[in-house]
């Protein structure tokens, strides 16, 4: 599996509850039709940061990602995402084994 980070700078700070609501009701909610997603998180970051959200996006593999990127569903995501936000930083790597998950 394949790991990528974006840290995410509003193009205003008056977008921050606009971007939010669109993180959780359109963005997670498309995450089902796009098959190379294992999982996806959004996160605020701390006050002081050079950048306002980070997303961690886990993947079957880079190709079947960008794959789904050539998706109406992507561009669809893109394009809303895009009138609020822009990646300032990309970093990609890949999982070393399991890692550790916290049992309930």
């Amino acid at each position: 599996m394949q790991l990528i980070v974006h840290k995410i700078r509003l193009l205003a700070q008056s977008y921050a509850e606009r971007f939010e609501d669109w993180v959780q009701t359109s963005d997670y909610a498309a995450c089902p039709q796009l098959p190379s997603l294992v999982a996806f998180s959004v996160q605020r970051a701390e006050p002081g940061a050079d950048f306002d959200y980070f997303e961690v996006i886990t993947v079957t593999s880079l190709e079947a990602f960008e794959k789904d990127m050539r998706t109406d569903v992507f561009d669809s995501l893109v394009a809303a995402f895009s009138g609020m936000a822009e990646v300032q930083e990309e970093i990609i790597g890949t999982r070393l084994g399991e890692g550790y998950v916290r049992s309930p």
